[in-house]
């Protein structure tokens, strides 16, 4: 079997183990997002405990609850023993993963844990393991087989683990109605808080670097405005400055192939009408997703008026640490 067909058979086992999974979903989700919400609104948190390769996927369900608003911290399930159970309090919630449910750390931690007033949520195979039995929410994680030639080596498990833990925080998400400016609270200094934090007023081009001429001048005399505004683009505007449309250096290629007197055209003639535009109060992030899914360059910023007030420009944002 070659590299390239090893890649695909490991995607199509991993594909199929989310398949049985998300079939096997069904009132427990349900539950165990009702405990978690609840747990959360009385200023409870979630624990989350597991052991070797469920114990990385726990770190990283941990961390995506914790950065979208649910407090959530990892318990080493060996130390937690020696001490480090004073991290858990009354009214918490654990989430324990263990594909087997027999894990012997994590089975041996269970009893301590039941001496507090918690509920446990579990990611396992084996609903009628010793972790199954114990806990309050079983969530079924069991894989058709490994991705692994041997069936040995925790993959499809984990990647189920790892879907069903993202599953699970972004229902919580929802169900504590956590909005767009919570998440940039808990991001402030990267990419994303930069994006949800900033508007477009923030961002964009003006004065002199934003190129703006009247539908009726001619293409030459829009080129030198667009040159000296160091712009790929110019917006047009009709006589009581309001947009009318937009014309780049793109178009003027496309048009001199079939029109040898494009430069004495006024703007009217070759512009594109109804660009893309955004208002100068939308969020940053709404800028980013507009180049996202659309093939341009620059997008105009318009006021109430629909006066073109600035222009962003696809190259800035690099600078800007937004993309």
């Amino acid at each position: 079997m070659s590299h390239l067909a090893q890649a695909r058979r490991v995607f199509d086992i991993e594909l199929a183990g989310l398949r049985a999974v998300r079939a096997r979903l069904d009132g427990g989700f349900e539950r165990a997002i009702e405990i978690i919400a609840s747990a959360l609104r009385q200023r409870g948190k979630v624990v989350v405990v597991g052991i070797g390769k469920s114990g990385n996927i726990g770190q990283k369900i941990a961390a995506t609850l914790t950065s979208t608003g649910s407090t959530s911290v990892v318990l080493n399930s060996v130390d937690a023993l020696h001490g480090d159970l004073g991290i858990v309090s009354d009214g918490d919630v654990v989430l324990a993963l263990s594909y087997s449910g027999e894990t012997e750390e994590l089975v041996n931690l269970l009893p301590a844990l039941k001496r507090f007033t918690v509920k446990i949520i579990a990611l396992t195979a084996a609903p009628k393991s010793s972790l199954g039995r114990l806990s309050d929410v079983v969530l079924n994680v069991r894989v058709p087989k490994e991705a692994c030639p041997f069936n040995l080596a925790p993959t499809a498990s984990t990647t189920a683990m790892l879907v069903l833990g993202d599953a699970l925080a972004m229902a919580v998400l929802e169900a504590r109605g956590f909005k767009k400016h919570d998440f940039a609270k808990h991001h402030p200094s990267g990419a994303i808080g930069r994006a949800l934090l900033l508007q477009v007023r923030d961002i964009m081009r003006t004065g002199g670097r934003n190129a703006i001429a009247l539908q009726t001048l001619s293409v030459k005399e829009a080129l030198l405005v667009m040159t000296r505004a160091k712009s790929g683009s110019v917006c047009v505007v009709d006589k009581r400055g309001r947009l009318a449309g937009v014309f780049t250096d793109g178009d003027l290629r496309r048009c001199m192939a079939d029109d040898d007197h494009i430069l004495s055209r006024p703007l009217a003639a070759v512009m594109t009408r109804k660009p893309i535009c955004i208002s100068e109060d939308s969020l940053a992030v709404e800028a980013l997703q507009i180049f996202n899914t659309r093939n341009i360059d620059d997008l105009i910023v318009v006021n109430a008026k629909k006066e073109p007030v600035g222009l962003v420009d696809s190259q800035d944002l690099p600078k800007l640490k937004l993309m």
